[in-house]
């Protein structure tokens, strides 16, 4: 990846033929996107903040949140964080997260539930959120959580590039950066994408 040369993730060519062909191994139609696949604009952003800046994340307990490839929790691991737990509901993506931070000599944990509607007291210090704000539903979940936790003290970096869903009059950006991606995924070939923090 051209923002993130010091990790390598395994992504696809194409999006529409390996949505097609999980679809025929499981013999099963209507499966959501392989998100998983492809490093995002969101994700990549905020992987580069993170390695340009380790002390946001140095020796602290990290969730990357809808973790997809495991790219912004391999970013956290390389830059220092005591332990970092991937989560994600597709149980691809998490397999996916997991041959990855092998491929890049990282641990990380990965965690199945569905954190935006389970009952959870668990905390961590840091918690990082790539590309989360693009569907409604998804969105208002995504930012309830977050800010509950920024009200608990612990640290949100979000990484996006402009979805239609993000709260940006309700956060602080903090970088912003041009992110080469896919026409295949996006309407364009680099996305204007930043990060952005809760202040409470």
């Amino acid at each position: 990846m051209p923002l993130v040369p010091e990790i390598s993730i395994y992504v696809a060519d194409e999006a529409v033929p390996l949505w097609h062909q999980t679809e025929e191994e499981l013999g099963a139609t209507g499966l959501p996107p392989p998100f998983w696949a492809f490093a995002w604009a969101g994700g990549q952003a905020l992987a580069r903040y993170v390695l340009d800046h380790p002390e946001t994340i140095r020796g602290r307990r990290v969730l990357d949140l809808a973790s997809g490839s495991g790219l912004v929790g391999i970013a956290a691991m390389k830059a220092g964080a005591a332990s970092v737990d991937v989560a994600d509901i597709d149980a691809f993506a998490l397999s996916a997260a997991r041959l990855n931070a092998q491929a890049n000599a990282v641990m990380i944990s990965t965690v199945t539930d569905n954190l935006l509607t389970a009952d959870s007291d668990r905390i961590w210090d840091s918690i990082l959120a790539g590309d989360i704000f693009y569907e409604r539903d998804t969105a208002e979940q995504a930012f309830a959580f977050l800010l509950r936790h920024a009200g608990r003290g612990t640290t949100i970096l979000i990484g996006d590039p402009g979805r239609t869903y993000l709260p940006k009059d309700k956060l602080k950006q903090r970088a912003e950066y041009s992110v080469p991606v896919t026409r295949e995924l996006e309407d364009m070939e680099i996305k204007r994408t930043a990060v952005w923090t809760i202040e409470t």
